[in-house]
């Protein structure tokens, strides 16, 4: 197994994912029941050698619904019927998800609104309440 370059300053070494294979589930036939083309692979994420600890931690609580109780975070591909593009599939999947992890939000600016903003928004609604006043029914005396 090879390692796995998750962006330019994290790669995450062969000797700490566990590769799995199992049979696929769904239609497929005598191919299906036979070969384990289902690849799982688990990366403990709170004894790994490769992550700081801000890392670690963001990690932790981006992907806490993914990760098991002992920080095994596991992903599994089942999509092909080769068991090699599987494992490849799998390995695309792990480091997309933790690269979508590690990646820093900007912190949003707040701004005001503009007084011609505010205008307009209370011209439409000034607008909307004239479209809804004519469309009721008044009694008649």
């Amino acid at each position: 197994m090879t390692d796995i370059r998750v962006n330019r300053r994290l790669v995450i070494p062969s000797n700490e994912l566990e590769e799995r294979f199992t049979t696929s589930s769904g239609p497929g036939g005598q191919h299906a029941n036979k070969a384990s083309t289902r690849a799982e692979l688990a990366w403990n994420v709170e004894s790994s050698s490769v992550l700081g600890p801000r890392q670690r931690e963001r990690i932790k609580l981006r992907l806490a619904n993914r990760l098991d109780s002992n920080g095994v975070l596991r992903v599994s591909s089942e999509k092909h019927r080769s068991q090699l593009r599987n494992r490849e599939e799998a390995k695309r999947r792990l480091a997309a998800l933790i690269d979508d992890a590690l990646k820093v939000e900007p912190a949003r600016v707040k701004t005001k609104p503009t007084k011609a903003g505010k205008e307009r928004r209370l011209q439409e609604k000034r607008r909307r309440s004239e479209i809804k006043r004519a469309r009721r029914v008044t009694p008649d005396d």
